[in-house]
């Protein structure tokens, strides 16, 4: 195993493997063989580098210098970098309202597919239909079938399988005449294996190319029908954006990317891009940034190092789930200590046992370093995905800051360029603010010290995570 589990893995996620292997050998192999390999298969691999090269190919023509010489030579930087690796070019003309209230973003995505006249396109981690919340969305959907509309549904297929009432939602789609498909299925039946949490964790929303909305939301109620959460009133805090201009055929090419990938066919993909780019709504510069196991890169992972390096005043980061590899805690502990105000926002409490331990593992290098941690308040989860640095980015999307969202999870982010885009997120992150303590070095270092030996014991698990 010396020479096989180091085989290209980061060497701390070689050494976390071999301890578990050599210290509970039966359990720790069993569990490299089903966890160990963080790759697609090679068909799928093969068939996203493919796309990768026909979505480079589609949008060469759309390369805008003028965008480019707007923006300063680190941001510059970064949209190459972002070209590179996920294909989509900087564009101009695009219009962002964040909307921050659940209820809302749902009912606003209701009120866009009744508007539907050609195709929606609907791309989720988590569904979970429930009267209240989701199902005047589903109603919707079942409305536009009706009238001859076009309807593609995405879900990742252990995300939702889990999810109470699977078997209902898989009908009520299939009467309804929606055409859907479960991502990345697992099935051991039809020959259908891989990683079991090599997920796709997108979520968008597109209607016939012209509008289309994205970030951190699932398509499920606020409490994820959990008892559990309901019992101790834990709820979802999440961000969505309405997005008009050409962002929105860039989403729709991802997903019909996706789409390709499950269905087996490129027919979507050539009719989104035959169908042209979504006229110019807003005046916000823009960049899609596609990552995932299916790209050679870590593309999110190298676009966060790469702008935080350059933050020359103040960055502000949100995650859910922050769980840093050591070069992205390197980057930002290295601001702080040069001087750049940094704030993370996360929740005092999450939902999951060992990325919560494991998250607080962190603070104390963060606090000694000068950044500042603000914890929203529980029982509620703080579930969106954003940063902002100096007035020059803001970056949102689907994408949490650790080892999952770089390296297992399909994702989609965003990168907003202008003071405009960072005021209003900003904007947002003032808000998480007010509901947040502060916590301090001094109360972080007195605390239990049972609590620091979970916090250490799970951070072990950080890099298998």
């Amino acid at each position: 195993m010396l020479g096989i589990v180091p085989g290209n893995r980061r060497p701390t996620t070689a050494m976390a493997w071999l301890l578990a292997i050599f210290f509970i050998p039966a359990v720790g192999l069993a569990l490299f063989l089903l966890f160990g390999n963080f790759r697609l298969s090679e068909r799928r691999v093969r068939r996203q580098l493919e796309i990768n090269k026909r979505v480079l190919g589609y949008t060469l023509h759309l390369e805008s210098d003028d965008a480019l010489e707007q923006v300063s030579p680190a941001v510059a930087s970064a949209v190459t970098l972002n070209r590179r690796l996920g294909a989509f070019p900087l564009d101009a003309g695009n219009g962002f309202e964040f909307v921050m209230d659940y209820r809302e973003s749902l009912q606003r995505m209701t009120e866009a597919v009744d508007s539907a006249r050609q195709y929606v396109h609907v791309q989720f981690y988590i569904i979970g239909d429930d009267p209240e919340y989701v199902s005047p969305f589903l109603d919707a959907l079942e409305r536009a079938v009706a009238r001859g509309v076009k309807v593609r549904l995405l879900f990742d297929h252990l995300g939702t399988l889990r999810v109470k009432g699977y078997q209902d939602l898989l009908k009520r789609m299939t009467d309804a005449g929606i055409e859907w498909r479960a991502m990345l299925p697992i099935s051991p039946r039809r020959r259908q294996w891989r990683r079991p949490d090599l997920r796709n964790h997108r979520k968008m929303v597109v209607v016939d190319g012209e509008v289309a909305f994205t970030g951190s939301q699932n398509l499920i109620e606020p409490g994820y029908k959990r008892p559990s959460a309901h019992k101790i009133g834990r709820e979802w805090v999440d961000l969505m954006a309405r997005v008009t201009g050409p962002m929105v055929t860039g989403l729709d090419v991802v997903f019909a990317t996706d789409w390709s990938q499950e269905a087996g066919d490129d027919d979507l993909l050539d009719d989104v891009v035959s169908g042209g780019v979504a006229p110019d709504a807003g005046n916000v510069t823009a960049q899609i940034v596609p990552s995932g196991p299916g790209f050679e890169s870590e593309n999110n992972l190298r676009l966060f190092n790469t702008l935080i390096y350059g933050a020359l005043e103040k960055l502000t980061i949100t995650s859910p789930y922050f769980i840093p590899d050591d070069s992205l805690l390197y980057a930002i502990t290295t601001a702080a200590q040069r001087g750049v105000h940094v704030e993370l926002f996360v929740s005092e409490k999450t939902d999951q046992f060992l990325v919560h331990h494991a998250q607080q593992s962190y603070y104390a290098q963060l606090l000694v370093a000068g950044v500042r941690i603000f914890r929203y308040r529980a029982p509620i989860v703080l579930h969106t995905k954003c940063f902002t640095v100096d007035d020059d980015v803001a970056v949102f999307g689907s994408s949490n800051m650790d080892m999952r969202s770089f390296s297992l999870n399909r994702e989609v982010s965003l990168m907003l360029v202008g003071q405009d885009a960072v005021r209003e997120l900003d904007a947002v992150q003032e808000e998480y603010r007010r509901n947040s303590n502060e916590l301090t070095l001094v109360e972080w270092m007195h605390r239990p010290r049972l609590s620091k030996w979970v916090d250490n014991a799970c951070r072990l698990t950080a890099t298998l995570q």
